[in-house]
């Protein structure tokens, strides 16, 4: 037989547990409605779109927008651009961040205190749009795909996340592989990044989104159209459809501005969310572990 207390403790409990879920349930809906609203309205027909200001789902389909948007004719080569820049972009960052983070991790690394001080100030205090432009400018960057790479090829908040992963990591796999007669890097590419896979995909997904999402950049250092990125082109394409000449489309309607807009928001979003659940299982464990030790 229960006893009162315990009859208290059972029912404060349940009590706790129905709120919790109730505003866990109210916060989920709270950040997922937007969202279904941007889908829903996308393929939403241009009556409905007018009448209507928020909607769940659309009463009758159409998908003019997305044809108005992919009748672009640049529209795929502005998706190869970001794929390729994204792709290129995460493997040297992975490489310039693992690397830096891995020597900053060892203890006995002289200086190593002050080139972290140096990396912590970098997240503080830069140069500012037109110092990095002319860097840019100086070193033959304009035009080119390594202008969207290079100046952000190396993020002081992700490689702090992954120093702190290695530091993480005993000091007795080191030293073990060294008396095996492993080298630095046989120790750093058989023993740590292994190890660091959580980490490593969790700062992946961090790099691949800023690279995916490269706007300010392509907008400063390239004059090349046929070069611009997909959210560049997005843009260009959300002018349009808001009341300037159509260029290069192939299209007579020019479908309502909104919902063109509510389908570029589907085009440069899905790519992300396709990528996500391949590392969302790594998400968690790197961010945490990466956040253990200061």
């Amino acid at each position: 037989m229960a006893l009162p207390s315990q009859k208290g403790k059972s029912s404060s409990n349940l009590i706790f547990s129905i709120v919790n879920n109730t505003l866990l349930i109210l916060i989920s809906l709270a950040c997922l409605l937007p969202f279904i609203n941007v889908i829903a309205s996308s393929f939403a027909s241009t009556q409905e779109v007018v009448a209507k200001r928020f909607i769940l789902f659309p009463t009758t389909f159409s998908l003019d927008a997305y044809r108005y948007i992919l009748s672009t004719p640049t529209i795929f080569n502005g998706l190869g651009v970001s794929i390729g820049v994204t792709v290129v972009g995460t493997i040297v960052s992975m490489i310039l961040t693992s690397l830096m983070a891995y020597g900053l991790s060892r203890r006995y690394l002289y200086g190593r205190n002050f080139i972290n001080f140096i990396v912590v100030f970098s997240m503080l205090f830069s140069g500012g749009m037109i110092p990095t432009f002319l860097v840019v400018k100086s070193l033959g960057l304009i035009d080119s795909y390594w202008s969207l790479i290079l100046p952000v090829s190396l993020n002081a908040f992700n490689m702090i996340i992954m120093r702190n992963f290695f530091q993480a990591l005993p000091d007795s796999l080191e030293e073990s592989a060294k008396i095996d007669g492993s080298t630095d890097l046989g120790v750093f590419l058989k023993i740590m990044v292994p190890l660091a896979l959580p980490s490593i995909a969790t700062i992946s997904l961090f790099y691949a989104v800023t690279y995916w999402n490269t706007y300010m950049n392509a907008i400063l250092y390239i004059n090349d159209s046929n070069k611009w990125p997909i959210q560049v082109l997005l843009r260009q394409i959300v002018i349009v459809s808001s009341g300037m000449q159509a260029e290069g489309t192939s299209v007579d309607v020019i479908p309502p501005a909104q919902t063109v807009k509510m389908a570029v928001i589907v085009v440069a979003t899905i790519p992300m969310l396709i990528a996500y659940p391949f590392v969302q299982k790594h998400f968690t464990k790197g961010a945490l572990l990466g956040a253990v030790k200061g």
